[in-house]
């Protein structure tokens, strides 16, 4: 069972491994309960519960078949399918678009005998979700920590980010649209999901906004904690379950190390040299060996220079397969739709990625040269 978890949660595990190293030079205190960020994790709490709410409503999947509606070709199909990830993740986070889309464009392909476009619209639908979720500060987590910790200015983040997410919406259409393309049937999408409970639709579209309006500061996050919590306790406890806890105790584990590191003056002093001038290529580096949500957190110890983190943990999330955490979820839909397949989709996943990170890393470059 250990070992199991362990597999499971790799993070969460190495999270809290280093967190009782720390606490064996900075023994455990009150102060700990300083280091946490109660706020970036209500903000995360609450996103995800109305999330988990309005998936479980099938809103997304529902926007997607009315979408798939009109498709003609297959060009067109691929490009919806890797759209509804790039645009739904600026709302939803990257992993909970990947949770209902892969499937989702798994099941669509095989209805319309394109089985062999899977691995390539997977591949695209994770960098999809995974670039378009930078654009905003509630599309990923890192996002959410730095937007929070740093009291960034919400014009201020839309500057930093918005090009990079330009570039990636059209990367992605010319990846797209110069692929074969052919004339497809009319897709018998499954239309038998339908909305019996409107109200509570237009509900949890309510939290969603109040909990948007939280992370600008305009509501109190507690204030919103406590709507959220209690309106699942009377409508719907059973959603309580299907929050991502491990991320939250994740994030808990990583402020406690953080904290005790920078008890440490000297350790403290060394490393924010290390990284000063080099906060976007360390958090690229470090996105690729520990994925860049710990990455975010943890130079966010060291350094004050939020933009170059933001930019770096959110650019390193391109790369290997464990860049990015959301990035394991499509894998492991693909693996169980081809198992015999499982080499050529990391080969594919690699190439794209590598082209992408290699494109968005030259946008960096110039951007700085111009403007700095």
């Amino acid at each position: 069972m250990i070992k199991q978890f362990i597999k499971k949660e790799p993070v969460l595990v190495c999270a809290w491994v280093a967190a009782l190293i720390s606490s064996f030079i900075v023994p455990p205190n009150l102060g700990y309960i300083e280091y946490i960020d109660f706020r970036t994790l209500s903000l995360l709490f609450c996103l995800m519960a109305v999330t988990c709410a309005l998936k479980e409503l099938n809103i997304f999947k529902m926007a997607g078949v009315k979408l798939l509606s009109k498709v003609k070709t297959s060009v067109q199909l691929e490009l919806i399918l890797i759209m509804l990830c790039f645009f739904s993740s600026m709302l939803i986070t990257n992993d909970v678009s990947l949770i209902t889309f892969v499937p989702f464009a798994i099941g669509t392909l095989k209805m319309a005998n394109l089985e062999d476009r899977v691995t390539f619209v997977v591949v695209m639908q994770t960098i999809a979700a995974n670039l378009g979720s930078i654009v905003t500060p509630i599309g990923n987590p890192q996002n959410i920590y730095i937007f929070t910790k740093y009291s960034v200015p919400i014009s201020d983040f839309f500057m930093a980010m918005l090009p990079y997410g330009a570039l990636s919406f059209l990367l992605i259409i010319l990846f797209v649209v110069f692929r074969k393309n052919t004339p497809l049937n009319s897709l018998n999408t499954d239309n038998s999901t339908k909305i019996t409970n409107k109200k509570m639709v237009v509900f949890y579209f309510a939290l969603f906004l109040l909990s948007v309006l939280s992370v600008g500061r305009v509501i109190s996050v507690k204030v919103v904690f406590i709507i959220i919590v209690l309106s699942l306790l009377i409508f719907n406890k059973k959603l309580f379950k299907d929050i991502d806890y491990s991320l939250l105790i994740t994030f808990t584990g990583f402020f406690i190390f953080i904290g005790n590191i920078g008890k440490i003056s000297s350790f403290q002093s060394f490393i924010s040299s290390f990284i000063s001038g080099n906060e976007i290529l360390t958090a690229v580096l470090s996105s690729q060996i520990m994925s860049n949500v710990p990455s975010a957190l943890l130079l966010s110890g060291f350094t004050d220079k939020w933009m170059e983190l933001l930019i770096g943990v959110n650019i390193g999330g391109l790369g290997t397969l464990i860049a990015s955490m959301a990035s394991l979820i499509s894998y492991k839909f693909a693996a169980e739709f081809m198992p015999n397949k499982k080499s050529y989709y990391l080969k594919i996943f690699t190439i794209l990625n590598l082209v992408f990170l290699l494109f968005l890393s030259l946008l960096c470059v110039f951007l700085r040269a111009v403007l700095y």
